[in-house]
């Protein structure tokens, strides 16, 4: 599973992400080129969940080029041109929205993705949320380091918490920023 998380400043973002994948049957996979964050065009995108979808957003999506029209209001960008192109590239690389809704009745994949310095959390059905404090966190971890943010602990030591807490989420700790343009 995942421990994602991502904290919005004013002019930049900061993501941290861990290391830990398991399968459904509880195996641990740890590679140092397996990354749960990863710089696609100006996007960093944290994945979690299912392995498919994050895959092929984080190592075969051609995210669309953000303008300067488009930076006077990401979240629109993200709407309207980000997730479209998302959706058909991972429908045309074998993903089935449909079936594998059917097949999996809980949260399958969920995003952190920064551009432009601003956060966006994106969840199964590319559904863009934004978070009215600033901090994010996606996958099995992420109450516990939202829990220990929320209580004054800084970001490394809320994904150690977090890691006490869950046998799914485990270092060595990835961080990427994002300034704003």
């Amino acid at each position: 599973m995942t421990t994602i998380l991502g904290i919005e400043h004013e002019d930049s973002c900061t993501l941290i992400a861990d290391n830990r994948v398991t399968d459904d049957g509880g195996r641990i996979y740890t590679h140092p080129t397996m990354k749960k964050l990863s710089q696609v065009g100006e996007f960093i995108i944290g994945g979690s969940g299912e392995v498919s979808p994050c895959d092929i957003a984080q190592h075969l999506w051609k995210p669309p080029t953000v303008t300067s029209k488009d930076r006077q209001d990401i979240y629109h960008f993200m709407i309207s041109k980000a997730m479209p192109s998302l959706r058909e590239c991972l429908k045309a690389n074998g993903y089935n929205f449909d079936e594998d809704q059917e097949k999996n009745s809980g949260s399958r994949f969920q995003f952190l993705i920064a551009v432009n310095g601003e956060l966006f959390d994106v969840d199964q059905d590319l559904a863009v949320m934004k978070s009215s404090n600033g901090l994010y966190g996606v996958g099995s971890g992420a109450a516990y380091a939202l829990g220990a943010l929320s209580a004054g602990a800084e970001p490394m030591r809320a994904m150690e918490i977090a890691t006490e807490l869950t046998a799914f989420t485990a270092p060595p700790y990835q961080t990427m920023i994002q300034y704003s343009k």
